[in-house]
Protein backbone atom coordinates (compact mmCIF):
# COMPACT_ATOMS: atom_id res chain seq x y z
CA UNK A 1 0.00 0.00 0.00
CA UNK A 2 2.96 2.36 0.59
CA UNK A 3 4.12 1.72 -2.82
CA UNK A 4 0.57 2.78 -4.09
CA UNK A 5 0.60 6.11 -2.33
CA UNK A 6 4.48 6.58 -3.85
CA UNK A 7 3.21 5.46 -7.10
CA UNK A 8 0.45 8.30 -6.79
CA UNK A 9 2.50 11.43 -5.04
CA UNK A 10 4.78 10.74 -8.08
CA UNK A 11 2.14 11.26 -10.56
CA UNK A 12 0.01 13.97 -8.85
CA UNK A 13 3.28 15.86 -7.94
CA UNK A 14 4.16 16.38 -11.44
CA UNK A 15 0.50 17.16 -12.12
CA UNK A 16 1.03 19.92 -9.59
CA UNK A 17 4.48 21.50 -11.52
CA UNK A 18 2.66 21.61 -14.64
CA UNK A 19 -0.56 23.28 -12.63
CA UNK A 20 1.98 25.82 -12.00
CA UNK A 21 3.61 26.44 -15.11
CA UNK A 22 0.64 26.33 -16.45
CA UNK A 23 -1.16 29.43 -14.09
CA UNK A 24 2.05 31.74 -15.04
CA UNK A 25 2.26 30.56 -18.77
CA UNK A 26 -1.68 31.74 -19.09
CA UNK A 27 -0.76 35.17 -17.08
CA UNK A 28 1.70 35.95 -19.32
CA UNK A 29 0.27 35.17 -22.56
CA UNK A 30 -3.24 36.84 -21.45
CA UNK A 31 -1.38 40.19 -20.30
CA UNK A 32 0.88 39.85 -23.38
CA UNK A 33 -2.37 40.22 -25.77
CA UNK A 34 -4.36 42.57 -23.82
CA UNK A 35 -4.73 46.33 -24.23
CA UNK A 36 -2.69 48.50 -21.75
CA UNK A 37 -5.66 51.12 -22.14
CA UNK A 38 -8.83 49.00 -21.71
CA UNK A 39 -7.83 46.09 -20.00
CA UNK A 40 -10.75 45.29 -16.93
CA UNK A 41 -9.71 42.98 -14.18
CA UNK A 42 -12.84 40.66 -14.16
CA UNK A 43 -11.80 40.10 -17.99
CA UNK A 44 -8.68 39.54 -17.41
CA UNK A 45 -9.28 36.80 -14.76
CA UNK A 46 -11.89 35.12 -16.72
CA UNK A 47 -9.49 34.81 -19.77
CA UNK A 48 -6.43 33.35 -17.48
CA UNK A 49 -8.83 30.99 -15.33
CA UNK A 50 -10.52 29.64 -18.47
CA UNK A 51 -7.80 28.95 -20.36
CA UNK A 52 -5.79 27.40 -17.60
CA UNK A 53 -8.29 25.18 -16.40
CA UNK A 54 -8.55 24.04 -20.39
CA UNK A 55 -4.70 23.45 -20.32
CA UNK A 56 -5.06 21.73 -16.51
CA UNK A 57 -7.79 19.09 -17.93
CA UNK A 58 -5.03 18.47 -20.98
CA UNK A 59 -2.46 17.16 -18.61
CA UNK A 60 -4.42 15.61 -16.64
CA UNK A 61 -4.40 13.00 -19.77
CA UNK A 62 -0.25 11.90 -19.28
CA UNK A 63 -1.19 11.32 -15.15
CA UNK A 64 -4.11 8.90 -16.38
CA UNK A 65 -2.17 7.06 -18.27
CA UNK A 66 0.57 6.85 -15.77
CA UNK A 67 -1.64 5.64 -13.32
CA UNK A 68 -3.29 2.68 -15.04
CA UNK A 69 0.48 2.03 -16.89
CA UNK A 70 2.09 1.06 -13.35
CA UNK A 71 -0.44 -1.01 -11.63
CA UNK A 72 0.91 -3.23 -13.95
CA UNK A 73 4.76 -4.96 -14.54
CA UNK A 74 6.35 -4.86 -17.56
CA UNK A 75 5.70 -8.79 -17.88
CA UNK A 76 1.90 -8.43 -17.83
CA UNK A 77 1.11 -8.80 -14.15
CA UNK A 78 -0.63 -6.57 -12.07
CA UNK A 79 2.04 -5.52 -9.17
CA UNK A 80 1.36 -6.71 -5.32
CA UNK A 81 -0.12 -3.49 -4.00
CA UNK A 82 -2.79 -3.11 -7.20
CA UNK A 83 -5.53 -5.18 -5.67
CA UNK A 84 -8.90 -4.47 -6.85
CA UNK A 85 -9.79 -1.89 -3.99
CA UNK A 86 -6.70 0.23 -4.89
CA UNK A 87 -7.09 -0.08 -8.38
CA UNK A 88 -10.54 1.36 -7.98
CA UNK A 89 -9.58 4.00 -5.61
CA UNK A 90 -6.73 5.20 -8.16
CA UNK A 91 -9.64 5.13 -11.15
CA UNK A 92 -12.13 7.36 -8.88
CA UNK A 93 -9.36 9.52 -8.34
CA UNK A 94 -8.38 10.33 -12.29
CA UNK A 95 -12.43 10.72 -13.03
CA UNK A 96 -13.38 13.13 -9.97
CA UNK A 97 -11.01 15.22 -11.58
CA UNK A 98 -12.35 14.99 -14.89
CA UNK A 99 -15.38 15.64 -13.08
CA UNK A 100 -14.53 18.56 -11.47
CA UNK A 101 -12.27 20.16 -14.54
CA UNK A 102 -15.10 19.72 -16.85
CA UNK A 103 -17.58 21.05 -14.84
CA UNK A 104 -15.79 24.16 -14.34
CA UNK A 105 -15.47 24.39 -18.08
CA UNK A 106 -19.06 24.06 -18.50
CA UNK A 107 -19.72 26.47 -16.38
CA UNK A 108 -17.14 29.18 -17.89
CA UNK A 109 -18.19 28.50 -21.23
CA UNK A 110 -22.08 28.81 -20.68
CA UNK A 111 -22.14 31.09 -17.67
CA UNK A 112 -19.26 33.11 -17.22
CA UNK A 113 -17.44 34.14 -19.85
CA UNK A 114 -20.88 35.03 -21.48
CA UNK A 115 -21.75 37.16 -18.60
CA UNK A 116 -18.60 38.94 -18.64
CA UNK A 117 -18.79 39.76 -22.26
CA UNK A 118 -22.36 41.07 -22.24
CA UNK A 119 -21.99 42.63 -19.40
CA UNK A 120 -18.80 44.94 -21.08
CA UNK A 121 -20.61 45.14 -23.85
CA UNK A 122 -23.76 46.98 -22.37
CA UNK A 123 -21.04 49.01 -20.34
CA UNK A 124 -19.97 50.69 -23.29
CA UNK A 125 -23.54 51.68 -24.21
CA UNK A 126 -24.90 52.48 -21.36
CA UNK A 127 -22.99 54.41 -18.78
CA UNK A 128 -26.29 53.64 -16.46
CA UNK A 129 -26.45 51.91 -13.27
CA UNK A 130 -24.66 48.97 -12.82
CA UNK A 131 -27.97 47.03 -12.16
CA UNK A 132 -29.63 47.28 -15.48
CA UNK A 133 -26.00 46.44 -17.17
CA UNK A 134 -26.02 43.07 -15.11
CA UNK A 135 -29.61 42.59 -15.72
CA UNK A 136 -29.36 42.75 -19.63
CA UNK A 137 -26.23 40.58 -19.24
CA UNK A 138 -28.43 37.60 -17.59
CA UNK A 139 -30.52 37.69 -20.37
CA UNK A 140 -28.26 37.23 -22.89
CA UNK A 141 -26.52 34.61 -20.96
CA UNK A 142 -30.19 32.81 -20.01
CA UNK A 143 -30.01 31.86 -23.89
CA UNK A 144 -26.58 29.76 -23.17
CA UNK A 145 -27.95 28.05 -20.07
CA UNK A 146 -30.80 26.90 -21.89
CA UNK A 147 -28.41 25.13 -24.33
CA UNK A 148 -26.28 23.79 -21.30
CA UNK A 149 -29.51 22.56 -19.65
CA UNK A 150 -30.70 20.91 -23.20
CA UNK A 151 -27.10 18.82 -23.64
CA UNK A 152 -27.26 17.96 -20.05
CA UNK A 153 -30.33 16.51 -19.97
CA UNK A 154 -29.68 14.67 -24.01
CA UNK A 155 -26.71 13.24 -22.61
CA UNK A 156 -28.14 12.15 -19.14
CA UNK A 157 -31.76 10.30 -20.82
CA UNK A 158 -30.99 9.03 -23.95
CA UNK A 159 -29.82 5.41 -23.28
CA UNK A 160 -26.98 4.15 -25.24
CA UNK A 161 -27.85 0.73 -25.06
CA UNK A 162 -32.65 0.30 -26.12
CA UNK A 163 -34.13 -2.16 -24.67
CA UNK A 164 -35.62 -4.87 -26.54
CA UNK A 165 -38.93 -5.75 -24.81
CA UNK A 166 -41.63 -4.93 -26.44
CA UNK A 167 -44.23 -5.51 -23.47
CA UNK A 168 -42.70 -3.13 -21.37
CA UNK A 169 -44.60 0.09 -20.15
CA UNK A 170 -43.93 3.56 -20.52
CA UNK A 171 -42.98 3.84 -16.89
CA UNK A 172 -40.44 1.30 -17.27
CA UNK A 173 -39.16 2.80 -20.10
CA UNK A 174 -38.73 6.64 -18.13
CA UNK A 175 -37.33 4.14 -15.05
CA UNK A 176 -35.13 2.49 -16.99
CA UNK A 177 -33.54 5.80 -17.79
CA UNK A 178 -33.13 6.83 -14.33
CA UNK A 179 -31.80 3.85 -13.58
CA UNK A 180 -28.85 4.07 -16.26
CA UNK A 181 -28.45 8.17 -15.24
CA UNK A 182 -28.24 7.04 -11.79
CA UNK A 183 -25.78 4.05 -12.52
CA UNK A 184 -23.43 6.28 -14.54
CA UNK A 185 -22.64 8.75 -11.88
CA UNK A 186 -23.97 11.54 -14.63
CA UNK A 187 -20.69 10.54 -16.93
CA UNK A 188 -22.81 10.11 -19.82
CA UNK A 189 -24.25 14.14 -19.10
CA UNK A 190 -21.26 15.56 -18.75
CA UNK A 191 -19.40 13.54 -21.60
CA UNK A 192 -22.28 14.18 -23.86
CA UNK A 193 -21.99 18.13 -23.18
CA UNK A 194 -18.03 18.20 -23.30
CA UNK A 195 -18.01 15.99 -26.83
CA UNK A 196 -20.29 18.49 -28.13
CA UNK A 197 -18.26 21.64 -27.38
CA UNK A 198 -15.19 19.17 -28.17
CA UNK A 199 -16.83 19.19 -32.35
CA UNK A 200 -17.19 23.45 -31.68
CA UNK A 201 -13.26 22.82 -30.78
CA UNK A 202 -12.48 20.75 -33.98
CA UNK A 203 -14.55 23.08 -36.27
CA UNK A 204 -12.16 26.22 -34.61
CA UNK A 205 -8.98 24.13 -34.90
CA UNK A 206 -10.13 23.31 -38.76
CA UNK A 207 -10.18 26.62 -39.55
CA UNK A 208 -7.39 28.64 -37.49
CA UNK A 209 -5.32 25.94 -35.84
CA UNK A 210 -4.85 24.12 -39.17
CA UNK A 211 -3.93 27.20 -41.48
CA UNK A 212 -1.68 28.49 -38.82
CA UNK A 213 0.42 25.53 -38.68
CA UNK A 214 1.33 26.68 -42.33
CA UNK A 215 1.21 30.02 -41.62
CA UNK A 216 3.64 30.52 -38.33
CA UNK A 217 6.80 29.14 -40.11
CA UNK A 218 6.14 30.56 -43.10
CA UNK A 219 5.80 34.02 -41.77
CA UNK A 220 9.20 33.32 -39.88
CA UNK A 221 11.09 31.77 -42.19
CA UNK A 222 9.87 34.93 -44.71
CA UNK A 223 10.18 37.83 -42.20
CA UNK A 224 8.49 41.13 -42.61
CA UNK A 225 9.55 43.88 -45.28
CA UNK A 226 12.56 46.51 -44.42
CA UNK A 227 11.21 49.63 -42.04
CA UNK A 228 13.50 51.86 -44.59
CA UNK A 229 12.05 50.47 -47.70
CA UNK A 230 8.50 50.63 -46.36
CA UNK A 231 9.50 54.57 -45.24
CA UNK A 232 10.93 55.45 -48.76
CA UNK A 233 7.78 53.78 -50.12
CA UNK A 234 5.23 55.50 -48.05
CA UNK A 235 7.49 58.85 -48.61
CA UNK A 236 6.54 58.38 -52.68
CA UNK A 237 2.71 57.58 -52.02
CA UNK A 238 2.91 61.45 -49.91
CA UNK A 239 4.40 63.22 -52.21
CA UNK A 240 1.61 61.61 -55.58
CA UNK A 241 -0.86 61.81 -52.70
CA UNK A 242 -0.42 66.02 -52.08
CA UNK A 243 0.51 66.41 -55.88
CA UNK A 244 -3.34 65.42 -57.03
CA UNK A 245 -5.11 67.53 -54.11
CA UNK A 246 -2.78 70.28 -55.76
CA UNK A 247 -3.97 69.72 -59.04
CA UNK A 248 -7.70 69.51 -58.14
CA UNK A 249 -7.85 72.22 -55.68
CA UNK A 250 -6.32 74.24 -58.73
CA UNK A 251 -9.78 74.02 -60.48
CA UNK A 252 -10.55 76.59 -58.25
CA UNK A 253 -7.81 79.41 -58.54
CA UNK A 254 -10.86 81.51 -60.47
CA UNK A 255 -13.05 81.69 -57.47
CA UNK A 256 -15.30 78.62 -58.69
CA UNK A 257 -16.28 76.37 -56.35
CA UNK A 258 -14.92 72.92 -56.59
CA UNK A 259 -17.81 70.33 -57.47
CA UNK A 260 -19.19 67.95 -55.25
CA UNK A 261 -17.62 65.33 -56.77
CA UNK A 262 -14.41 66.93 -56.54
CA UNK A 263 -14.76 67.64 -52.54
CA UNK A 264 -15.33 64.16 -51.84
CA UNK A 265 -12.22 63.24 -53.53
CA UNK A 266 -10.55 66.10 -51.80
CA UNK A 267 -11.78 64.44 -48.28
CA UNK A 268 -10.99 61.01 -49.39
CA UNK A 269 -7.20 62.11 -49.99
CA UNK A 270 -7.02 64.15 -47.06
CA UNK A 271 -7.98 60.75 -44.91
CA UNK A 272 -5.34 59.35 -47.01
CA UNK A 273 -2.80 61.78 -46.49
CA UNK A 274 -3.36 61.53 -42.55
CA UNK A 275 -2.77 57.86 -42.71
CA UNK A 276 0.07 58.01 -44.71
CA UNK A 277 1.33 60.54 -41.90
CA UNK A 278 0.39 58.31 -38.95
CA UNK A 279 2.00 55.36 -40.85
CA UNK A 280 5.23 57.49 -41.40
CA UNK A 281 5.73 58.04 -37.39
CA UNK A 282 5.32 54.48 -36.69
CA UNK A 283 7.98 53.71 -39.06
CA UNK A 284 10.38 56.32 -38.16
CA UNK A 285 9.72 54.97 -34.54
CA UNK A 286 10.03 51.26 -35.94
CA UNK A 287 13.48 52.00 -37.61
CA UNK A 288 14.83 53.94 -34.75
CA UNK A 289 13.67 51.09 -31.64
CA UNK A 290 16.00 48.55 -30.83
CA UNK A 291 13.67 46.05 -30.89
CA UNK A 292 13.44 46.30 -34.55
CA UNK A 293 17.67 46.11 -34.20
CA UNK A 294 17.16 42.90 -32.17
CA UNK A 295 14.99 41.18 -34.13
CA UNK A 296 16.66 42.02 -37.20
CA UNK A 297 20.10 40.30 -35.28
CA UNK A 298 18.40 36.98 -34.73
CA UNK A 299 16.43 36.59 -37.97
CA UNK A 300 18.59 33.48 -38.74
CA UNK A 301 17.40 32.09 -35.70
CA UNK A 302 13.61 32.66 -36.65
CA UNK A 303 14.44 30.97 -40.01
CA UNK A 304 15.92 27.74 -38.11
CA UNK A 305 12.54 27.63 -35.85
CA UNK A 306 10.42 27.93 -38.97
CA UNK A 307 12.15 25.04 -41.00
CA UNK A 308 11.48 23.48 -37.58
CA UNK A 309 8.09 24.55 -37.09
CA UNK A 310 6.90 23.13 -41.05
CA UNK A 311 8.81 20.19 -40.29
CA UNK A 312 6.76 19.29 -37.14
CA UNK A 313 3.48 20.14 -39.16
CA UNK A 314 4.30 17.88 -41.93
CA UNK A 315 5.18 14.59 -39.20
CA UNK A 316 1.77 15.66 -37.48
CA UNK A 317 -0.26 16.02 -40.87
CA UNK A 318 1.28 12.56 -42.07
CA UNK A 319 0.81 10.97 -38.80
CA UNK A 320 -2.66 12.27 -39.00
CA UNK A 321 -3.16 11.28 -42.56
CA UNK A 322 -1.81 7.28 -41.73
CA UNK A 323 -4.17 7.29 -38.65
CA UNK A 324 -7.47 8.38 -40.75
CA UNK A 325 -6.53 6.09 -43.43
CA UNK A 326 -6.18 3.16 -41.22
CA UNK A 327 -9.31 3.82 -39.74
CA UNK A 328 -11.24 4.28 -43.71
CA UNK A 329 -9.56 0.52 -44.63
CA UNK A 330 -9.74 -1.29 -41.27
CA UNK A 331 -12.52 -0.06 -39.02
CA UNK A 332 -16.08 -1.10 -38.38
CA UNK A 333 -17.32 1.16 -40.40
CA UNK A 334 -19.75 4.73 -39.82
CA UNK A 335 -22.16 3.14 -37.15
CA UNK A 336 -18.92 2.27 -34.94
CA UNK A 337 -17.93 5.69 -35.19
CA UNK A 338 -14.67 4.41 -37.43
CA UNK A 339 -13.09 2.57 -33.89
CA UNK A 340 -10.25 0.61 -35.52
CA UNK A 341 -9.06 -2.75 -33.17
CA UNK A 342 -5.22 -2.45 -33.19
CA UNK A 343 -2.66 -0.49 -35.17
CA UNK A 344 -2.41 -1.91 -38.96
CA UNK A 345 -0.66 1.64 -40.11
CA UNK A 346 1.70 2.83 -37.71
CA UNK A 347 2.48 6.43 -37.75
CA UNK A 348 5.48 8.04 -35.81
CA UNK A 349 3.85 9.87 -33.03
CA UNK A 350 1.86 6.06 -32.44
CA UNK A 351 5.43 4.35 -31.94
CA UNK A 352 7.06 7.09 -30.56
CA UNK A 353 4.35 7.70 -26.90
CA UNK A 354 4.20 4.22 -25.85
CA UNK A 355 8.15 3.75 -25.88
CA UNK A 356 8.49 7.48 -24.22
CA UNK A 357 5.73 6.53 -21.64
CA UNK A 358 7.84 3.63 -19.80
CA UNK A 359 9.93 6.66 -18.61
CA UNK A 360 8.06 9.16 -17.08
CA UNK A 361 7.49 11.81 -17.81
CA UNK A 362 9.03 12.09 -21.13
CA UNK A 363 5.78 11.34 -22.53
CA UNK A 364 4.32 14.53 -20.40
CA UNK A 365 6.67 16.71 -21.86
CA UNK A 366 6.04 15.50 -25.70
CA UNK A 367 2.37 15.97 -24.83
CA UNK A 368 2.83 19.53 -23.11
CA UNK A 369 4.88 20.34 -26.45
CA UNK A 370 1.89 19.15 -28.64
CA UNK A 371 -0.53 20.91 -26.92
CA UNK A 372 1.79 24.37 -26.69
CA UNK A 373 1.90 23.84 -30.54
CA UNK A 374 -1.59 23.79 -30.89
CA UNK A 375 -1.88 26.85 -28.92
CA UNK A 376 0.96 28.92 -30.90
CA UNK A 377 -0.45 27.79 -34.20
CA UNK A 378 -3.66 28.41 -33.34
CA UNK A 379 -2.84 32.29 -31.73
CA UNK A 380 -0.75 32.56 -35.95
CA UNK A 381 -4.15 31.28 -37.47
CA UNK A 382 -6.07 33.90 -35.36
CA UNK A 383 -3.64 36.67 -35.69
CA UNK A 384 -3.33 36.47 -39.33
CA UNK A 385 -7.64 35.44 -39.82
CA UNK A 386 -8.96 37.92 -37.12
CA UNK A 387 -12.60 36.72 -35.25
CA UNK A 388 -15.12 36.22 -37.59
CA UNK A 389 -18.72 35.22 -37.56
CA UNK A 390 -19.26 34.30 -41.14
CA UNK A 391 -18.37 36.63 -43.37
CA UNK A 392 -18.27 39.47 -40.84
CA UNK A 393 -14.85 40.62 -39.06
CA UNK A 394 -15.76 41.07 -35.20
CA UNK A 395 -12.51 41.48 -34.23
CA UNK A 396 -8.75 41.36 -35.02
CA UNK A 397 -5.83 40.45 -32.01
CA UNK A 398 -2.95 42.13 -31.78
CA UNK A 399 -0.02 42.32 -28.98
CA UNK A 400 -1.07 44.96 -26.27
CA UNK A 401 -3.72 45.96 -27.99
CA UNK A 402 -6.80 43.50 -27.85
CA UNK A 403 -10.27 44.70 -26.31
CA UNK A 404 -11.81 43.05 -23.29
CA UNK A 405 -14.46 41.70 -25.20
CA UNK A 406 -11.66 40.22 -27.66
CA UNK A 407 -9.74 38.27 -24.97
CA UNK A 408 -12.74 36.75 -24.12
CA UNK A 409 -13.02 35.49 -27.47
CA UNK A 410 -10.07 34.87 -28.36
CA UNK A 411 -9.99 32.32 -24.72
CA UNK A 412 -12.81 30.63 -25.68
CA UNK A 413 -12.19 29.64 -28.98
CA UNK A 414 -8.42 28.78 -27.36
CA UNK A 415 -10.11 26.48 -24.76
CA UNK A 416 -12.26 24.66 -27.24
CA UNK A 417 -9.25 23.83 -29.30
CA UNK A 418 -7.64 22.73 -26.34
CA UNK A 419 -10.10 20.26 -25.57
CA UNK A 420 -9.69 19.07 -29.35
CA UNK A 421 -6.16 18.47 -28.77
CA UNK A 422 -7.29 15.11 -26.33
CA UNK A 423 -8.83 14.00 -29.32
CA UNK A 424 -6.44 14.22 -31.92
CA UNK A 425 -3.53 13.09 -29.55
CA UNK A 426 -5.81 9.43 -29.65
CA UNK A 427 -6.10 9.97 -33.34
CA UNK A 428 -2.37 9.12 -33.84
CA UNK A 429 -1.95 7.25 -31.12
CA UNK A 430 -4.90 5.21 -29.74
CA UNK A 431 -2.80 2.41 -28.13
CA UNK A 432 -1.28 5.11 -25.84
CA UNK A 433 -4.49 6.85 -24.90
CA UNK A 434 -6.45 3.31 -24.15
CA UNK A 435 -3.97 1.70 -22.00
CA UNK A 436 -0.96 3.21 -21.83
CA UNK A 437 2.37 0.80 -21.41
CA UNK A 438 0.03 -2.35 -20.19
CA UNK A 439 0.51 -5.73 -20.94
CA UNK A 440 -1.46 -8.79 -20.31
CA UNK A 441 -0.45 -12.66 -20.30
CA UNK A 442 -1.90 -15.08 -22.65
CA UNK A 443 -1.85 -18.52 -22.38
CA UNK A 444 0.88 -20.70 -25.19
CA UNK A 445 0.57 -24.11 -25.59
CA UNK A 446 3.98 -25.56 -27.15
CA UNK A 447 5.73 -28.71 -27.80
CA UNK A 448 8.94 -29.05 -26.60
CA UNK A 449 11.31 -31.60 -27.68
CA UNK A 450 12.36 -34.68 -25.23
CA UNK A 451 9.19 -33.84 -23.24
CA UNK A 452 6.02 -35.88 -23.55
CA UNK A 453 2.47 -33.56 -24.57
CA UNK A 454 2.32 -29.81 -24.54
CA UNK A 455 3.61 -27.38 -22.14
CA UNK A 456 1.36 -24.48 -21.10
CA UNK A 457 3.19 -21.33 -20.97
CA UNK A 458 2.35 -17.30 -20.51
CA UNK A 459 3.66 -14.62 -22.84
CA UNK A 460 2.92 -11.07 -22.49
CA UNK A 461 1.37 -8.70 -25.15
CA UNK A 462 0.44 -5.39 -25.38
CA UNK A 463 -3.06 -4.20 -24.57
CA UNK A 464 -5.86 -4.07 -26.86
CA UNK A 465 -9.68 -4.24 -27.19
CA UNK A 466 -8.96 -8.24 -27.88
CA UNK A 467 -8.18 -7.98 -24.03
CA UNK A 468 -10.06 -9.23 -21.17
CA UNK A 469 -11.54 -6.50 -19.14
CA UNK A 470 -9.84 -7.94 -15.70
CA UNK A 471 -6.59 -8.04 -17.09
CA UNK A 472 -6.36 -4.46 -18.78
CA UNK A 473 -8.03 -0.28 -17.61
CA UNK A 474 -9.34 1.83 -19.58
CA UNK A 475 -7.91 5.37 -19.10
CA UNK A 476 -10.93 7.69 -17.86
CA UNK A 477 -9.92 9.92 -20.45
CA UNK A 478 -11.01 7.19 -23.18
CA UNK A 479 -14.39 6.99 -21.00
CA UNK A 480 -15.20 10.44 -21.94
CA UNK A 481 -13.53 10.65 -25.64
CA UNK A 482 -15.73 7.62 -26.73
CA UNK A 483 -19.13 7.62 -24.79
CA UNK A 484 -21.18 8.15 -27.85
CA UNK A 485 -20.04 7.02 -31.80
CA UNK A 486 -21.24 9.23 -33.59
CA UNK A 487 -19.01 12.11 -31.97
CA UNK A 488 -16.20 9.74 -33.15
CA UNK A 489 -17.93 9.83 -36.57
CA UNK A 490 -17.43 13.12 -36.62
CA UNK A 491 -14.23 13.70 -35.39
CA UNK A 492 -12.88 11.12 -38.18
CA UNK A 493 -14.16 13.52 -40.92
CA UNK A 494 -13.16 16.49 -39.03
CA UNK A 495 -9.18 14.99 -39.47
CA UNK A 496 -9.70 14.71 -42.89
CA UNK A 497 -11.17 18.44 -43.41
CA UNK A 498 -7.99 19.36 -41.32
CA UNK A 499 -5.41 17.93 -43.40
CA UNK A 500 -7.31 19.85 -46.81
CA UNK A 501 -7.71 22.79 -44.87
CA UNK A 502 -3.49 22.51 -43.68
CA UNK A 503 -2.59 22.21 -47.63
CA UNK A 504 -4.43 24.90 -48.75
CA UNK A 505 -3.16 27.15 -45.63
CA UNK A 506 0.28 26.06 -46.91
CA UNK A 507 0.09 26.57 -50.65
CA UNK A 508 -1.70 30.02 -49.64
CA UNK A 509 0.68 31.05 -47.05
CA UNK A 510 3.39 29.78 -49.80
CA UNK A 511 2.02 32.67 -52.18
CA UNK A 512 1.64 35.40 -50.12
CA UNK A 513 4.42 38.08 -50.12
CA UNK A 514 6.52 39.40 -46.68
CA UNK A 515 4.34 41.09 -44.20
CA UNK A 516 4.50 44.75 -43.43
CA UNK A 517 6.76 45.36 -40.77
CA UNK A 518 3.78 48.16 -38.85
CA UNK A 519 0.73 45.41 -39.61
CA UNK A 520 -2.12 46.64 -37.41
CA UNK A 521 -0.74 49.36 -35.99
CA UNK A 522 -3.16 51.50 -38.25
CA UNK A 523 -6.29 51.93 -39.51
CA UNK A 524 -7.22 50.07 -42.40
CA UNK A 525 -10.70 48.67 -42.01
CA UNK A 526 -12.82 48.50 -38.44
CA UNK A 527 -9.74 50.83 -36.53
CA UNK A 528 -10.00 54.47 -35.22
CA UNK A 529 -6.75 56.12 -34.82
CA UNK A 530 -4.64 53.64 -34.71
CA UNK A 531 -6.86 51.77 -32.34
CA UNK A 532 -8.88 48.79 -32.93
CA UNK A 533 -12.71 49.19 -32.37
CA UNK A 534 -15.80 47.40 -31.98
CA UNK A 535 -17.34 45.97 -35.08
CA UNK A 536 -20.71 47.28 -35.99
CA UNK A 537 -22.04 43.90 -36.00
CA UNK A 538 -20.83 42.45 -32.90
CA UNK A 539 -22.43 39.31 -31.33
CA UNK A 540 -24.35 41.11 -28.73
CA UNK A 541 -25.92 43.41 -31.62
CA UNK A 542 -26.45 40.29 -33.81
CA UNK A 543 -28.39 38.46 -31.04
CA UNK A 544 -30.24 41.74 -30.92
CA UNK A 545 -31.26 41.69 -34.30
CA UNK A 546 -32.07 37.70 -34.11
CA UNK A 547 -34.12 38.48 -31.54
CA UNK A 548 -36.12 41.58 -33.03
CA UNK A 549 -36.70 39.59 -36.46
CA UNK A 550 -38.05 36.24 -34.46
CA UNK A 551 -40.75 38.52 -33.03
CA UNK A 552 -41.65 41.06 -36.03
CA UNK A 553 -41.83 37.46 -37.72
CA UNK A 554 -41.09 39.99 -41.27
CA UNK A 555 -38.31 40.14 -43.31
CA UNK A 556 -37.22 43.20 -42.71
CA UNK A 557 -33.81 41.99 -40.88
CA UNK A 558 -32.61 40.54 -43.50
CA UNK A 559 -32.75 44.05 -45.43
Amino acid sequence: MAAAASELLTGWCLFGLALLAILIFCWVYVRKYQSRRESEVISTITAIFALAVALISSALLPVDIFLVSYMKNQNGTFKDWADANVSRQIEDTVLYGYYTLYSIILFCVFLWIPFVYFYYEEKEEDDGNTCSQVKTALKYTLGFLTICAVLLLIGAFVPLDIPNKKNSTEWEKVKLLFEEFGSSHGLTALSFSISSLTVIGMLAAITYTAYGMSALPLNLIKGTTSAAYERLENTEDIEEVEQRMLRIKSKCRDGRPLSSRDRRTVQQLEERLRTLRRRERHLESIEKSWWAKFCEAIRPLKIVWGVFFIVVALLFTVSLFLSNLDKALHSAGFDSGFIILGTNLTNPLNMLLPVLQTVFPLDYILITTIVMYFIFTSMAGIRNMGIWFFWIRLYKIRRGKTRPQALLFLCMILLLIVLHTSYMIYSLAPQYVMYGSQKYLVQSNKTTDGQPGNVTTFVSKDCDADAPEDQCIVTRTYLFLHKFWFFSAVYYFGNWAFIGVFLIGLIVSCCKGKKSVIEGYLRLEGTSGGHLVQSPCSPRTMARWFMSASREGNSTFLH
